[in-house]
């Protein structure tokens, strides 16, 4: 007889994002004339750069000649993008890496959620709280996180972030074996500072605990102190991984490419304390469970880093990062604390009267028309909170606000 993982069985009913888009259906189904304008998933709207569709399509033209087609790609990706990688995107901040430590995969969700591969079930884990949901539920389905109760996993511990603490995550008094941290943070849109980085990293070296640093949202820093990548932090290299999506830096979210980083400084123990690379290892993982990102993909991702790419993706990125100004500026104007925006697409917004988030999540799609993310969804630190995203389209960024300023008014 076939025996399921049972750890499958201890997940939530549904994925946060399939419990949103199941009340945003019902109530479309009632409200058939309703126009909804959704502000909660994090989807991008505007098209993608002239510069990458450029080289897509030479890319697609390439397959069409047996000259230039290609079958399977290196499950690594192709040596041309990972030093376009390096020399872009880590040498201008004075990190130096060897484009064997690059990692390009079908985008960050994938990596982040097969990383705890790497390491044994029964590795302790801490997260900050709230947090993205993958993180979690891929370590509740190896068995890693424990039981279910009271709105908490027994074998992870939580970091609280609140408007109470900053949101800056306090670090544990005890010692772990993995940590997850984002920055700029999905879902509050607040970003961490190098001295509070530093301190996580100087944690890590003390315990021998490996960080799992997730910086899909760096491209929308805006202050120059403000770190890039945990590896600008000293010895950094010996404790972190690092993840990076064109998801949401160049729109890539239909299109799928992303990358990982795993230096070989990194190294892990087993059981009787024999040192191991992880960077060999994730390449094994890779090239058994991988068979690489599309050479189209790649081919676009690369025109990213040309001079017109550069200059494509940013006036893109400035179009959200305006939305999310407009944004901040509305809602705080009605008398609601707001977070993030300024260094990240993500706006964390304070609901009034400490209304539940669910209950809130309600009240806006039913009283304006727009849909939000319930901040509890991340976590139990995330209660009494929801968070919008800047991803939209302006006019309806525009039209969003003027129907939360009149529902709230009324």
């Amino acid at each position: 007889m076939a025996l399921v993982n049972e750890h499958f069985l201890k997940l939530q009913k549904n994925y946060l994002f399939a419990d949103i888009a199941k009340k945003v259906n019902a109530f479309k189904a009632t409200h058939p004339k309703a126009n909804v304008i959704s502000l909660g998933i994090g989807d991008v709207t505007q098209p993608l750069a002239p510069a990458v569709i450029e080289a897509m399509h030479k890319a697609v033209d390439d397959m069409a000649h047996k000259e230039t087609f290609h079958g399977y790609g290196p499950e690594q990706g192709y040596l041309w993008l990972r030093e376009a990688i390096v020399k872009n995107d880590f040498l201008p901040r004075g990190v130096h890496l060897d484009p064997d430590e690059i990692f390009v995969n079908d985008g960050a969700k994938s990596d982040t959620g097969n990383i705890s591969e790497l390491v044994r079930w029964d590795n302790s884990m801490a997260v900050t709280d709230p947090i993205y949901p993958v993180y979690i539920d891929s370590n509740v389905m190896i068995g890693r996180a424990g039981i279910f109760e009271n709105g908490k996993w027994s074998n992870v511990t939580y970091m609280p972030c609140t408007d109470k603490n900053d949101f800056t995550p306090k670090i544990p008094d005890h010692r772990v074996d993995m940590i997850y941290l984002c920055y700029p943070n999905n879902p509050t849109g607040t970003v961490i500072t190098k001295e509070e980085l530093r301190k996580w990293v100087n944690y890590a070296i003390h315990n021998d605990s490996i960080i799992f640093y997730d910086a899909a949202y760096e491209a929308y820093i805006q202050h120059e102190d403000i770190p890039h990548s945990i590896y600008e932090i000293r010895g950094a290299r010996k404790v972190a991984i690092e993840f990076h999506s064109y998801s949401k830096t160049a729109g890539f979210t239909g299109v799928r490419c992303g990358y990982t980083v795993v230096p070989k400084e990194l190294t892990a123990a087993t059981i009787d304390g024999k040192r191991v690379e992880l960077n060999q290892f994730w390449l094994r993982r890779q090239s058994t469970k991988f068979n690489g990102t599309s050479y189209i993909s790649q081919r676009g991702a690369e025109a990213i880093y040309t001079p017109e790419g550069k200059k494509q993706i940013r006036e893109t990125i400035d179009y959200y990062m305006k939305n999310a100004s407009i944004m901040h500026k509305e809602l705080s104007d009605l008398g609601l604390k707001v977070y993030g925006g300024t260094d990240a697409p993500y706006l964390w917004v304070k609901t009034p009267d400490d209304t539940p988030s669910w209950q809130f999540f309600e009240q806006m799609l039913y009283g304006a028309q727009v849909v939000c993310t319930p901040g509890v969804g991340f976590g139990p630190s995330g209660e009494g909170f929801v968070r919008l995203t800047s991803f939209g389209d302006r006019a309806d960024c525009l039209e969003a606000m003027e129907r939360i300023k009149q529902w709230l008014r009324k």
